[in-house]
């Protein structure tokens, strides 16, 4: 696995905020408040704008380093076709090419597509409907499945779309 949470970056856009309440793991999905700081992404499958925290490279901390309460937070906004190294969701069974979305709690799980109903006169027939909930596409495989799999990384490789 990868020693960074940035896998490949074609333009770096970085920033800093202040962290919430609670400590963020680089890797971890965010999102802005309305005060100006940054908390895990909370809206599961809801639309997100991807902004991950990474390492704290300027402090010599690593991917495993959490920030702490009220602290800097170093901020990726990734462009599509990056590659982020983000924190998955227990329990989740990702392949390859699988679309990702937040779990509501800064980790990343499975995208289920919404379904629309639409009755006419012809037969009745659903719409998949892709809403802007999609972060990206599993680069990697990851199993975290069963919460005895002592290999699992609890960190998947994400391209962004």
């Amino acid at each position: 696995m990868a020693n960074s949470i940035i896998i490949k970056s074609f333009v770096k856009v970085q920033e800093e905020y202040t962290a919430t309440a609670v400590a963020i793991t680089p890797g971890m999905l965010l999102e802005l408040t309305s005060s100006g700081t940054v908390q895990a992404h909370s809206a599961a499958g809801g639309n997100v704008l991807p902004m991950f925290a990474f390492e704290d490279e300027l402090q010599g901390r690593g991917i495993d380093t959490a920030y702490g309460v009220s602290t800097k937070v170093q901020c990726i906004i990734p462009r599509r076709g990056d590659i982020i190294n983000a924190v998955l969701a227990d329990g989740e069974n990702i392949s390859i090419g699988d679309m990702l979305e937040s779990n509501g709690a800064g980790a990343l799980r499975a995208h289920v597509a919404d379904q629309v109903s639409w009755e006419s006169a012809n037969p009745s027939f659903n719409l998949d409907v892709i809403p802007n909930a999609i972060v990206g596409v599993a680069v990697t495989a990851e199993d975290l499945s069963d919460s005895a799999n002592l290999t699992a990384t609890g960190r998947i490789q994400v391209r962004i779309i």
